[in-house]
């Protein structure tokens, strides 16, 4: 059986464009560990493969939900252990590649024994997202449990409502379930590499990035936005760069406001990344522009 490789980054890091030469050099494909490629016609604001690189390396997990769906670990789990076993069914070699680093944990590890998903609090809570902003519902996750508000940033309303609907569905904290599950053993052996890139490095990339989306008119991230604002609203506005764009599709920030915010706020989200990935065992670093032979040779 052919080992998992996971190649985790954060954002703007290289991390795609190593997974696919190793996808090539290796007889792999590559599973999209990152929630927010999965929704299809979101391409632009999230980074997505773009064709010539599927025609080249075969990629899962792209574009296997609706905009307006929700997704979470425990279905990104199922199919993504679906997509391992189709891998090597046909005698290739799987490569987890992404930064919902959530996800990769749940993936490596096994789930949480916490709740499903409920309905009617799931939308309770983003009714309460919606009318009073991520930060007061933080506030209240704060209170209940300060230990997972600790470690989920004030402006990441997808795990504040997760660990919320945990509450109030059980009564416990998420960060008790968590702990008891430790997420010490791995399901099976895997190898890690982590991009490790230079903050100045990785801000340059960021900022050239939103630049291009931004400054690419309708055939960017604002008609990108322009049209998802009917059937997904709410997706947009939880994620960085569209929200940005919905703003000033409203008429609510300049263009250029709508870049300099979506450019900020995705220079803090990597920062986090980093901080993250710098935490956790078993990660071997290695610089995006990495020799790819020496690399292949370590991993064979």
């Amino acid at each position: 059986m052919s080992p998992l490789l996971f190649i985790l980054g954060p954002t703007a890091s290289g991390k795609t464009a190593l997974a696919a030469k190793l996808a090539e050099r290796l007889k792999g494909e590559v599973i999209s560990c990152d929630s927010q490629q999965v929704y299809r016609g979101l391409d632009i604001g999230t980074a997505k493969p773009d064709a010539a690189l599927r025609a080249r390396v075969v990629h899962h997990l792209l574009d296997v939900a609706e905009p307006h769906d929700q997704l979470d670990a425990a279905q990104f789990v199922q199919l993504a252990d679906a997509a391992i076993a189709d891998v090597r069914a046909r005698g290739r070699r799987p490569i987890i590649c992404g930064g919902t680093f959530l996800w990769a944990r749940a993936l490596r590890y096994g789930l949480v024994p916490a709740p499903p998903r409920d309905a009617l609090v799931r939308d309770a809570l983003e009714d309460e997202l919606a009318e009073k902003g991520a930060p007061l519902l933080h506030a209240e996750l704060a209170r209940v449990d300060p230990d997972a508000a600790a470690r989920i940033h004030a402006t990441d309303p997808v795990r504040i409502i997760r660990a919320l609907e945990v509450w109030r569905l059980t009564g416990t904290p998420i960060s008790k379930l968590q702990g008891a599950h430790g997420f010490r053993t791995p399901r099976e052996p895997d190898g890690r590499l982590m991009i490790d890139i230079p903050r100045v490095e990785m801000d340059r990339r960021i900022d050239a990035r939103t630049h291009d989306i931004f400054a690419s008119g309708e055939s960017g991230i604002l008609g990108e936005t322009r049209r998802f604002v009917a059937t997904a609203e709410r997706r947009l506005a939880q994620m960085i760069g569209y929200r940005e764009a919905l703003a000033h599709l409203r008429g609510e920030i300049s263009l250029a406001e709508a870049e300099a915010l979506a450019a900020r706020a995705t220079r803090r989200y990597a920062r986090r990344q980093l901080t993250w990935l710098r935490a956790e065992r078993d990660l071997t670093p290695v610089r995006p522009d990495a020799d790819v032979d020496a690399l292949v040779r370590s991993l064979v």
